[in-house]
């Protein structure tokens, strides 16, 4: 009864304790999980990790509700150094710490080893303009990569309610529709070997945050 009143006390807003508030975030996500049907036993599951907050909650979040439900998937952690001087050391030393911490196992790959060029390097051929745009696509496949080679069926990221919130904003502004039609998906790449899902699609930035 504990349980069903604290996830009640949330949905409508009101004041939790941390304790109370920390189980009910974690249930909510669980409910999300198992709603979507996101996944199965037996799935080798590559948490993208890239030392910020929402991928570190993200690791925690996984790796409690996994032992908690008894999902029965194995989890790792795969983080990727774009090779950007100063950008990635302080993050990457979080997800080591995360390693340690959540007793997973842990897998970091540059862009040297994937492409033979770091993001410094194509700075400096390409110039500032649209290197934005080149390192997203680039590791958006380092991250399919590394989960391939790692033996992984399903990569999961942290990607928000927020997140995908402003995403539909840029969508429509740029009238993309064939994105907007897919960006709000809890799951993609489901036509190829890769599925990508989102735990935390109804999850808010601040939830993550406390």
């Amino acid at each position: 009864m504990f349980v069903t009143v604290c996830q009640l006390i949330y949905l409508q807003g009101d004041t939790l304790c941390k304790e109370c508030f920390f189980y009910a975030f974690e249930e909510e996500i669980h409910k999300t999980i198992i709603d979507a049907k996101l996944f199965k036993r037996g799935d080798r599951i590559a948490i993208g990790a890239s030392g910020g907050k929402d991928s570190t909650v993200l690791a925690y979040t996984m790796k409690l509700l996994n032992e908690r439900h008894d999902y029965g998937v194995e989890l790792t952690l795969l983080s990727i150094d774009e090779g950007i001087t100063g950008y990635r050391d302080d993050s990457l030393q979080t997800v080591k710490r995360n390693k340690d911490t959540y007793k997973l196992p842990l897998k970091i790959l540059s862009y040297k080893e994937l492409y033979g060029w770091t993001m410094d390097a194509i700075v400096q051929e390409i110039g500032q303009k649209n290197n934005c745009t080149f390192c997203g696509v680039f590791r958006r496949q380092a991250l399919d990569r590394g989960a391939i080679m790692l033996h992984c069926n399903k990569v999961v990221t942290g990607h928000n309610a927020d997140d995908i919130a402003e995403t539909v904003i840029m969508n429509v502004l740029r009238g993309d529709i064939g994105r907007l039609r897919r960006c709000t998906a809890i799951t993609t790449g489901t036509e190829g070997a890769l599925p990508r899902c989102k735990p935390f699609k109804y999850t808010y930035e601040k939830e993550i945050v406390m």
